[in-house]
């Protein structure tokens, strides 16, 4: 018998029994769309953690902290301990480090007209502030004479009224300062204070510091109160803020850098912060243990998307699992057509032994009935599941994932189409043992059968 010949002899027979067929494909139906749709859901879940890990920061960077810089011990030279500009290029050496780069900080005092404000600065490489995204403007370019800064878009927020005394946290209305125009900032803000304040026995005032006129060359993108990692910061070049802080303190020590055993300022800059960038993904986790056994303290999103994404893992596993015992039931309803198939047409099966046909071809003829059960219940079953799957992240996703945008249910095509062929094959092997039933029968049994 001609393998066409086999295709149309068992088509024909499922559809002798029209009603049993579609019931029995809706079994496989319901049973694939169970587990493509549990699957779905976690796959979901495991992209939609990898979107907000990656939206506060790349998955490739370290942050290196070293927060306990100069902490003095017996027998401990703090210096031992700093994260300096040659420690940096330590990190920039470790094998898979694509680039590294310090980030200096520094609290400084900002004026608008009546509106003040204190702001965090923080000094980067204008290279690394590629990755800022900006509402308006550009970088600052390399060639700048002075200091021009990249604002936070919520950087507003910590401005107040300098008359009232009152501020975004006590009226809720967003202060009137316009970073597109230049701003007054004061980097020696201790003076600054002081010079607002009488000190001594006879109320002799501090002489104020000076002012400096600085302006932006761009504003971070989003809205006031639409928050992102670089929201709340002004962020200037690196080398001209080392020098700008050079020029306004000389000789004195700077804020928040540490100080000899004479009170005297070190020659070079100590940091508590730098950023490790790393070829790929999979060498992140290494890459910080390897930071973190220098002495200093290494964290990463992906270290936190690692453990993330084993949870994920057991959820899909669990999901997938409730999926298969649907499958598992639709199996046996295949198993239990063909069988039924078996005792109507024993006589049927009787007569193809007589006239020769061989018991391969026998056994072929149901494994074919069973695979096309199992690749019709298959392909209506993906189908089912890509309605379904529509439905949930239309209807369901933005209260699962509490308001945040993303899909709760995600089918790859690597998920729908392996589906499809393991419907089929869950079939086959339902149908097997009948399959070898009915090789095994007697032809003049099989025939004598009414």
């Amino acid at each position: 018998m001609k393998f066409l010949d086999l295709i149309s002899m068992s088509a024909g027979n499922l559809l002798r029994r029209k009603l049993r067929t579609f019931l029995t494909v809706l079994g496989v139906t319901i049973g694939t769309a169970s587990i493509v749709v549990m699957v779905s859901i976690g796959i979901g879940l495991k992209e939609f953690t990898m979107e907000q890990y990656a939206s506060s920061g790349s998955l490739t960077a370290i942050q290196v902290y070293n927060y306990g810089a100069g902490m003095t011990g017996e027998n401990v030279d703090p210096e031992d301990s700093f994260m300096t500009d040659e420690t940096v290029a330590m990190f920039a050496a470790l094998p898979h480090v694509t680039d590294a780069y310090p980030r200096l900080s520094l609290g400084v005092i900002m004026r608008q007209g009546v509106y003040e404000g204190n702001v965090q600065m923080y000094g980067i490489p204008v290279s690394a502030m590629d990755s800022i995204p900006l509402k308006e403007g550009t970088l600052p370019p390399p060639d700048a004479s002075g200091l021009e800064m990249v604002v936070g878009n919520m950087v507003a927020q910590n401005f107040y009224n300098a008359k009232s005394g009152k501020g975004y946290w006590d009226t809720g209305e967003m202060p009137d300062v316009d970073f597109t125009k230049p701003v007054f900032t004061i980097f020696d803000t201790s003076a600054y204070y002081q010079s607002q304040n009488p000190s001594g026995g006879e109320g002799q005032a501090v002489k104020a510091p000076k002012k400096y006129m600085l302006k932006a060359s761009g504003l971070v993108e989003g809205g006031p109160e639409d928050w992102n990692e670089y929201s709340y910061g002004v962020y200037v070049d690196l080398e001209k803020l080392k020098t700008q802080l050079k020029q306004v303190f000389k000789k004195d020590p700077i804020p928040g850098q540490p100080t000899n055993k004479k009170g005297k300022p070190y020659s070079y800059f100590i940091y508590d912060e730098a950023t490790v960038n790393v070829d790929d993904m999979d060498h992140v986790v290494e890459v910080q243990k390897q930071i973190n056994n220098m002495g200093y303290q290494a964290t990463s999103q992906m270290e936190w998307l690692e453990q993330s994404q084993q949870q994920s893992n057991m959820v899909q596993a669990a999901l997938g699992g409730i999926g298969a015992v649907s499958l598992f039931v639709a199996a046996i309803g295949i198993a239990n057509t063909m069988m039924m198939s078996i005792y109507e047409r024993t006589k049927e099966i009787g007569i193809l032994k007589v006239l020769g046909c061989s018991l391969g071809t026998i056994r072929n003829m149901f494994l074919v009935e069973a695979g096309f059960i199992g690749l019709a219940g298959g392909i209506a079953g993906v189908t089912l599941s890509l309605l379904v799957s529509f439905l949930i992240n239309h209807f369901l996703a933005a209260a699962f994932l509490y308001g945040m945008e993303g899909k709760l249910s995600v089918i790859p095509l690597w998920l729908a189409v392996p589906s499809i062929f393991f419907a089929v094959l869950i079939g086959m092997a339902a149908g097997f043992w009948p399959a070898i039933r009915a090789m095994r029968l007697s032809a003049l049994a099989a025939i004598r059968n009414e």
